[in-house]
């Protein structure tokens, strides 16, 4: 695995404090995402631990976390009600890692190359926006809904996202509301005033901080007033079991019996799809999070979920797929390699073997704020701003897919804003080619025509031609218009050429940039 050109110990450090963090956030996750699944607890415990560990291992991403996803929550709990029993539904996973498999040879993995950067930031700002807006419960102390549902109509259909925000606004929890108050006033002055000073305060998540605040709170209101202090009876405390047996109570392992069943080969297909295409979105994702712009491999990482997914069915894990909150939570936390995914699934594993109990006394409401900073850093008002500067052929895909994944879901979100994108081509009639000629080390890119998002995938391919230590000329003299996501694909490369010793030039651009581009 290759570290980003900065002191490893440095790096290692990052990756430790990140892996706290992402731990923090992926513990209540994977435990709510079982429970919306009807499936026991450990199976979300289970998935968490092999997408950290085996995913992070195998992964072609260096800042990506895999693990359960929300996205296939609803489709888990009607396909074990379909076929059953959830060891059924355990048979289909790992039948669906090796469609996975299957992918990964196939090299389906390019498909996320013609989703437009515009669609892709637009999906990062809504899962910011959603993550925010499904929090506030949790932070005032209403937690009618299970930690990890993204979705904007809440299960039963009785209730969405906004009215659950004005029920939990009405019938809000005092001494949830002094515990988030003064967690999100120890985080922000942590990373705005702590860590700027203090360069060695990194070494001490600020996460971590409000989880050690939200305990000791909690247990001083049980002492001076009781009736204020948070109850797990209420749902109010992380909620998994505690003791190695109740643990193993909940163990399951594949049916050999559901093979016969004609239901499991649909849903390890249905699972294999959706959980592929969330896989290569955040994969997307997260290489616009990276702050090195690392390329990572689509079809390399198909292959790590579906070895990710067999033994999380094997183990009698729920389905894993990249997931796109956890990725986030360890970029913003400083997570610099995979290590920080392996450290958190680490955390996982010793945390609900020998400290089940301490974790019961943690707050949801301190958990509410981590994740309600991170939902901020993906959708800062001046995203919206700088988009909306860009021009409509930007704005209109981004705001599209920021509507749509708000009150809908993830995936029709980006369907809806690829769809738009492909209209705002036809309607301009754009088409693009290129032509690559080399001598040695030095390479020639010439643009004959237009280029837009749908040669993306050509472009990377013809760079990813360049050695280290080489030289790259680009000519766009004979193309009039070069779209937003070429020169993002550009930028990109030119960040990560300063590392590997490439000289590139661009020539014949000026003028070229969409209207709005730095």
């Amino acid at each position: 695995m290759s570290p980003p050109p900065e002191a490893p110990l440095a790096s290692r450090r990052n990756d430790l404090t990140a892996g706290i963090v992402v731990f923090l956030v992926a513990l209540p996750l994977c435990l709510g995402i079982a429970l919306a699944s009807g499936a026991p607890l450990v199976g979300g415990l289970v998935g968490g631990i092999v997408g950290g560990i085996v995913v992070g291992l195998l992964s072609a991403s260096e800042v990506s976390v895999s693990g359960p996803a929300a996205g296939l929550a609803v489709l888990v709990a009607s396909a074990i009600a379909d076929l059953g029993s959830f060891e059924a539904l355990l048979t289909a996973v790992v039948l669906s890692g090796a469609l996975q498999l299957v992918f990964a040879a196939l090299r389906l993995g390019v498909i996320a190359d013609y989703v437009p950067t515009t669609v892709i930031r637009g999906m990062l700002a809504a899962i910011g926006i959603v993550i925010v807006l499904k929090q506030i419960p949790y932070a005032l102390g209403r937690d009618s809904d299970y930690e990890g549902d993204f979705s904007f109509l809440e299960p039963g259909g009785k209730e969405n996202t906004l009215s659950a925000i004005a029920k939990a606004v009405s019938s809000a929890s005092p001494g949830a509301i002094g515990i988030a108050v003064l967690s999100m006033a120890l985080l922000l002055a942590w990373e705005k005033a702590v860590v700027p000073r203090h360069p060695r305060a990194t070494l001490v998540p600020g996460a971590l901080l409000v989880v050690v605040l939200g305990v000791g709170l909690n247990e001083a209101l049980k002492v001076l007033a009781p009736s204020a202090a948070l109850q797990a009876t209420d749902g109010h405390l992380v909620s998994l079991p505690t003791s190695l047996g109740a643990l193993r109570s909940q163990v399951a392992s594949p049916s050999l019996h559901a093979l016969t069943n004609p239901k499991v080969y649909t849903v390890a297909v249905t699972v294999a799809v959706v959980g592929s295409l969330e896989t290569l979105l955040s994969l997307e994702a997260a290489r616009k999070l990276d702050p090195y712009r690392r390329i990572a491999s689509p079809t390399r990482e198909l292959f790590a979920q579906g070895i990710g997914n067999i033994l999380s069915g094997m183990l009698g894990g729920l389905p894993v797929t990249s997931v796109i909150v956890r990725t986030s939570a360890n970029v913003y936390a400083g997570g610099r390699t995979r290590w920080s995914a392996i450290v958190h699934a680490l955390l996982l594993l010793f945390a609900v073997v020998a400290l089940p109990r301490v974790l019961l006394h943690i707050p949801l409401a301190s958990l509410a704020v981590i994740l309600i900073v991170i939902g901020a850093k993906l959708a800062p008002p001046s995203l919206f701003r700088s988009i909306w500067r860009e021009g409509w052929t930007s704005a209109l895909p981004f705001y599209v897919t920021v509507v749509t994944i708000v009150f809908t879901s993830l995936l029709e979100g980006v369907l809806f804003g690829i769809a738009v994108s492909v209209f705002l081509v036809i309607r301009n009639n754009h088409h693009a080619a290129m032509t690559m000629v080399s001598e040695g080390h030095d390479f020639l890119l010439r643009f004959n025509k237009d280029l837009t998002f749908v040669n993306k995938a050509e472009l990377r391919a013809n760079l990813d031609r360049v050695p280290h230590q080489g030289t790259l000329l680009v000519d766009a003299t004979r193309a009039l218009f070069v779209d937003r996501d070429v020169f993002d694909v550009l930028d990109d490369f030119i960040e990560s050429a300063k590392h590997k010793g490439i000289q590139v030039e661009l020539r014949h651009f000026h003028g070229k940039r969409p209207e709005g581009g730095a």
